[in-house]
């Protein structure tokens, strides 16, 4: 229970930075031919998911309840992107770039796929 605490209360918080952040992006530069606010906040959630998990491998600096609400909780909430770059840097790094090629496709193509499906749907329903 402790757990799910720490996660919940780091995506509430990384909720809240997505929506405030992305929604600055949006009325600050806004373009309507390319989602600025999306990718300005997958490449820093990116970004500092690359420097927690360097710190924590590295210099051993965060406690497992510190690492769930930083990068499940926080960058969790923030962007799940970050989890997908991270993860698929880890594969690239532990197990080669047949598996990293793998993850990149599989997770673009069927989370593509899964949105025009579930789009169809609503149109069938």
């Amino acid at each position: 229970m402790r757990d799910l605490l720490i996660v919940g209360s780091g995506s509430f918080l990384g909720g809240v930075c997505r929506y405030y952040l992305s929604g600055w992006v949006l009325h600050s530069f806004a373009s309507e031919r390319f989602p600025l606010g999306t990718f300005v906040v997958n490449f820093i959630g990116c970004l500092v998911i690359g420097i927690i998990a360097g710190l924590a491998e590295h210099h051993h600096l965060f406690s497992q309840s510190t690492r769930l609400f930083l990068m499940t909780g926080l960058l969790g909430g923030f962007t799940t992107f970050s989890a997908f770059g991270y993860e698929t840097v880890s594969l690239l790094r532990t197990h080669g770039m047949e598996l990293a090629i793998l993850n990149v496709v599989l997770s673009v193509v069927c989370g593509l796929v899964a949105v025009w499906v579930g789009l169809r749907l609503t149109t069938i329903l």
